[in-house]
C-alpha cells in the first residue's frame, strides 16, 4: 500500500488535534465517539467492547509515544482511520512502558471487500516507526498536516 492510498481511510471529522483524555478508557472513549458522532457507527458500546476486548490480548500501545487502538466490528461499514494527539500523554500500558501522544484509531468491518484492514495498519505502522514522522505529527493542528505527513510531502 502507498502512502497516498493510505490518505483516504482518514476523514477531517475523525481529527482530534488536542485530546481532553486523561486515561486510556477515555482516550479510546472519545475517539469512537467521533465514529458515532459522523454516523459512521451507531452503537458506540459495540465498539468499545470491541476495543476493550483487543485490549486485553495485548496493548495497542506500540511504544514511541503511539498507540494503534484497532478491531474488525460489525458496527463498522468500511476501513475508518480516527487521530487523536494529546501534548500531555496518557498512559496506555504500551510496550516500552512510556505515555501515548499519538492516538490511531482503526475500525474495519468483518470482511472488507479488498481486505484493506491488514494492509492500512501495516503502512501506519511504517509511517509512525520513522522518529521525523512522529515529531512531525506531535506538532500538528490542523488536519492538512495530518495528511501531508502520511502523504510524505510535509
Amino acid at each position: 500500500m502507498e502512502s497516498k492510498e493510505l490518505v483516504q481511510y482518514f476523514d477531517q471529522n475523525l481529527f482530534i488535534a488536542n485530546l481532553k483524555a486523561k486515561t486510556k478508557k477515555k482516550a479510546l472513549e472519545e475517539l469512537a465517539k467521533l465514529f458515532v458522532d459522523n454516523k459512521i457507527i451507531r452503537d458506540m458500546k459495540i465498539v468499545m467492547e470491541m476495543l476493550n476486548q483487543r485490549e486485553t490480548l495485548g496493548s495497542t500501545g506500540i511504544g514511541k509515544g503511539v498507540a494503534i487502538p484497532h478491531g474488525r466490528t460489525t458496527a463498522a461499514l468500511n476501513v475508518c482511520i480516527a487521530f487523536g494527539k494529546t501534548t500531555n500523554g496518557v498512559e496506555f500500558d504500551s510496550v516500552d512502558k512510556k505515555p501515548v501522544n499519538l492516538i490511531f484509531m482503526v475500525l474495519a468491518p468483518p470482511q472488507d471487500e479488498n481486505n484493506r484492514y491488514l494492509p492500512v495498519l501495516g503502512k501506519l505502522v511504517e509511517i509512525v516507526h520513522d522518529r521525523k514522522n512522529r515529531d512531525k505529527l506531535k506538532k500538528i493542528e490542523r488536519f492538512e498536516q495530518l495528511v501531508q505527513i502520511i502523504e510524505g510531502t510535509a
